[in-house]
């Protein structure tokens, strides 16, 4: 968020890991931005479906924003002091770590 002129005001999950409740919450306490995710978390698949169940009428565009509404959100939980401590220490893990794959030759 940092790199880009766009503030979001929240996070839409789906695919796999939409399925993770910890892995959502905890995006939502790094980011401090409500996480949600569709009643439907594999939109891509959900999409091609749909779009075929409405060109042969057998659903409505209205069937298809009721599947696709809003499951469960994720509220941000973690205050921002400790949301920013938390980023720092990840960015110095993240330091620490680089280059652990290099063998005894620098390779």
């Amino acid at each position: 968020m940092r790199d880009s002129a766009v503030t979001p005001s929240t996070l839409k999950a789906d695919g796999g890991g939409a399925a993770d409740d910890l892995l959502l919450q905890l995006q939502a306490d790094l980011l401090g931005l409500p996480v949600s995710r569709q009643n439907m978390c594999e939109s891509t698949a959900f999409g091609a479906a749909a779009l075929a169940g409405v060109a042969v009428d057998f659903w409505s565009l209205d069937d298809v924003a009721r599947i696709a509404a809003t499951g469960q959100t994720f509220e941000p939980s973690t205050p921002r002091l400790d949301r920013d401590r938390l980023y720092r220490e990840w960015l110095r893990a993240a330091e620490r770590a680089g280059g652990w794959t290099q063998g005894p030759s620098g390779v």
